[in-house]
C-alpha cells in the first residue's frame, strides 16, 4: 500500500469517527422545550333584558359590527300592555292633581254660597220667632216648655248658618295644601312607573355595545328568548392574547413583562414577539401530592397569557402558537 492510499484511508476513518462522535453528541444533547398554546380573544354576549319572541335578526356570522349597530329586535306584548296601563294611571293621577289645584267648580262654589244664605235666612227667621216667644213668655202667655223649644231651634239655626258659612269658605279656598301635595306626589309615582316600563320597551331593540365580529347566533327569529340569555356572540379580534398551560417547574422562565418570540404555524414561519401579561394565581390539571411517587412529583399547570407586541394580520381565535424555551 503506497503512502497516498494510506493517507486517504486514514482521513476517511477519521472523518467517520468524528461523524459518529458528533451524532452521539447530538443525540444526548437536551432537546429544546417547545410549549404549544393557542390564540384567544375577548368575547361579548348580546342578550335581552326582558323575555319575549325574537322578531328579527339583523346580522349573520362573519359580520363586522361597530358600536351601536342594531343586532336584533324582540317582541313583548306584555311590556306594551304594562306601558298602556302605566300611562292610563299617570293620566288619572294628573287629572286628580289638576282637580286639587283648580278647586271646586263655579257652580259648586255658588251652591255652597246659596246654602249659606239659606241658612242665614233660616237663622234670621228663628231669631225673630224666638224674640216674639220670649216676650210672650215674659207676659205669662207662653209656657216655658214652648219657649225652650223655640230657643233650641234658634240655636240650631245659628249652628247651621255657621257650618254653611265654613263650607262656602272651603269651596272658595279650594283643596288643602296637603291634598295638593299628595296629588302631585301621586302623579310623580305614576310618571316613574311609565319611565320604568318605557325603559323596558327600549330594550326590545338591542344594539352592539362593542365592536366585534359575529361568531355565533344562538337564537333565531321566531324563537323565544329568556331574560339574559345570549342571542348573538361577538369576538373582538383586536383584543387577543396567546394562552399557554405551563407546568409549574417552568414558571421560573415566565415573568410579567418578559418578551418571547413565538411562531404561529397558520401564518408561516415568521417569529412574532409576545409579552407576558398575566400568570394565573391558581393551578389546574393535577392533584397535589407532597410525596415522591417513584417517577417524580405531580406537577400542577398554570395558565399564562402573552399578548402580541404588535397587531397581527389575519389572526384567528384558536390558532396554535409555538414557543421555544
Amino acid at each position: 500500500m503506497n503512502k497516498k492510499t494510506l493517507t486517504i484511508l486514514t482521513t476517511l476513518i477519521t472523518l467517520i469517527i468524528l461523524w459518529v462522535l458528533f451524532t452521539f453528541y447530538r443525540a444526548y444533547q437536551p432537546k429544546p422545550l417547545i410549549l404549544q398554546g393557542e390564540i384567544d380573544a375577548q368575547t361579548y354576549n348580546i342578550s335581552s333584558k326582558l323575555p319575549g319572541r325574537i322578531s328579527q335578526i339583523f346580522v349573520k356570522k362573519g359580520d363586522l359590527l361597530k358600536k351601536n349597530d342594531i343586532v336584533f329586535t324582540i317582541s313583548s306584548p306584555e311590556v306594551e300592555a304594562k306601558l298602556a296601563q302605566a300611562e292610563a294611571a299617570k293620566d288619572a293621577a294628573g287629572a286628580q292633581k289638576k282637580q286639587a289645584e283648580t278647586g271646586a267648580r263655579k257652580q259648586e262654589i255658588q251652591a255652597a254660597i246659596d246654602q249659606w244664605k239659606k241658612a242665614q235666612a233660616a237663622e234670621a227667621l228663628m231669631k225673630n220667632t224666638y224674640e216674639r216667644i220670649e216676650r210672650l213668655y215674659k207676659q205669662g202667655v207662653m209656657s216655658q216648655q214652648k219657649r225652650d223649644e223655640v230657643y233650641t231651634k234658634y240655636r240650631a239655626a245659628q249652628f247651621d248658618a255657621n257650618a254653611a258659612k265654613q263650607m262656602a269658605a272651603m269651596a272658595q279656598e279650594g283643596a288643602r295644601v296637603e291634598v295638593k301635595e299628595a296629588a302631585s306626589a301621586q302623579e310623580r309615582v305614576y310618571q316613574a312607573k311609565v319611565d320604568e316600563v318605557d325603559a323596558y320597551v327600549k330594550e326590545t331593540s338591542q344594539y352592539a355595545f362593542h365592536k366585534g365580529e359575529v361568531t355565533q347566533i344562538l337564537i333565531r327569529a321566531g324563537e323565544l328568548s329568556p331574560t339574559g340569555f345570549p342571542v348573538v356572540t361577538l369576538v373582538d379580534i383586536s383584543e387577543v392574547w396567546a394562552k399557554f398551560s405551563v407546568r409549574e417547574d417552568y414558571l421560573k422562565y415566565f415573568k410579567k413583562g418578559k418578551v418571547f418570540k413565538a411562531k404561529i404555524p397558520a401564518l408561516g414561519n415568521e417569529l412574532y414577539e409576545f409579552g407576558v401579561s398575566n400568570i394565573s394565581v391558581m393551578g389546574d390539571y393535577a392533584t397535589w401530592r407532597a410525596t415522591e411517587s417513584g417517577k417524580g412529583f405531580d406537577m400542577k399547570s398554570f395558565e399564562v397569557e402573552l399578548v402580541p407586541l404588535k397587531p397581527l394580520k389575519d389572526l384567528r381565535v384558536g390558532m396554535s402558537v409555538l414557543l421555544e424555551l
